[in-house]
């Protein structure tokens, strides 16, 4: 479900404003309004927070620790790159990934700290896709199923809060269709490493659109996607609201708009599908069964 946000009620100040955000700039709006949440807030304070590991937590990541990821695309495990899906052999750059009561927890084994999780601790997590009807899913060639395919008892099981981060350059029609017709075993051919898009449960999800409305006040609309000369991907929003407050969501998308790529090594699994003659076992197979 999308993360509910109590906007302030409009009146004859009402105005409107469009504004465009490139996939960096997204990613780096949602990660300022992830950190604002108040559940976040909260277990900062007293509880714990893990950031799993993916592109878009590496911006949570320097948000919330006021540090730079870099290079942000071995953040994560694994990655859509040069027209294939793919996976991480690097290590993340930044190990600061769990907090307990205010503190970073140094050597942190999240697979050992999420035991610890109670209903008021929270695991941020990154998507691949989202749908309008607010679903999300998050894609993995683990065989293990990834980090979500560890975490899921545990957090749906106890309630715990799961905050999802994906921007509307991920929007499919339907995360249910997408999640039928895919699978690690699913294809005999694949550009890439095959893989499974698994739907999220219980999580609250944060677009472009939540985000704006925790930092901005304001209701945004998706009106449009894409773009060319660096803005494919990009999303075109409407925003709505009191004078102020639009002004003030201009500002804050306007500051973001020289955010620079996603910085990217050529460090994956599979170099070419080529060389595997796209056969989907074959590439699967550089995983080792991980």
């Amino acid at each position: 479900m999308f993360y509910e946000v109590d906007i302030p009620k409009m009146g004859k100040d009402k105005v409107s404003a469009l504004v465009t955000l490139r996939p960096a700039a997204s990613r780096r709006l949602i990660a300022k309004a992830t950190v604002e949440l108040p559940e976040v807030k909260a277990a900062r304070k007293k509880g714990i927070i893990i950031i799993a590991r993916g592109i878009t937590a590496a911006y949570v990541s320097e948000e919330m620790f006021n540090i730079t990821v870099e290079p942000k695309s071995q953040q994560t495990a694994g990655l859509i790159v040069n027209s294939m899906t793919n996976a991480n052999t690097a290590p993340p750059p930044c190990t600061m990934h769990v907090i307990r009561d205010g503190k970073v927890v140094e050597n942190a084994d999240s697979n050992k700290e999420i035991l610890d999780f109670g209903p008021d601790d929270v695991l941020i997590k990154g998507a691949n896709a989202v749908d309008p009807q607010g679903n999300a899913g998050i894609m993995a060639s683990s065989l293990k199923g990834g980090t979500w395919g560890m975490f899921t008892p545990i957090v749906t099981g106890r309630n715990s809060n799961l905050i999802i981060t994906v921007g509307l350059e991920k929007l499919v029609s339907s995360v249910w269709d997408a999640c039928e017709h895919s699978g690690v075993y699913y294809y005999k051919y694949s550009m890439g490493l095959p893989a499974k898009l698994t739907p999220t449960v219980t999580g609250k999800i944060v677009t472009e659109i939540q985000a704006l409305g925790v930092l901005a006040g304001v209701n945004a609309y998706h009106i449009c996607s894409g773009g060319v000369g660096g803005c494919e991907g990009a999303v075109t929003l409407s925003v709505e609201g009191s004078e102020a407050n639009v002004k003030k969501a201009l500002e804050l998308v306007n500051s973001l708009k020289n955010e620079p790529p996603t910085s990217v090594e050529e460090t994956y699994y599979v170099s070419s599908p080529e060389d595997y003659k796209f056969d989907a076992r074959d590439q699967l197979a550089t995983l080792k069964g991980t």
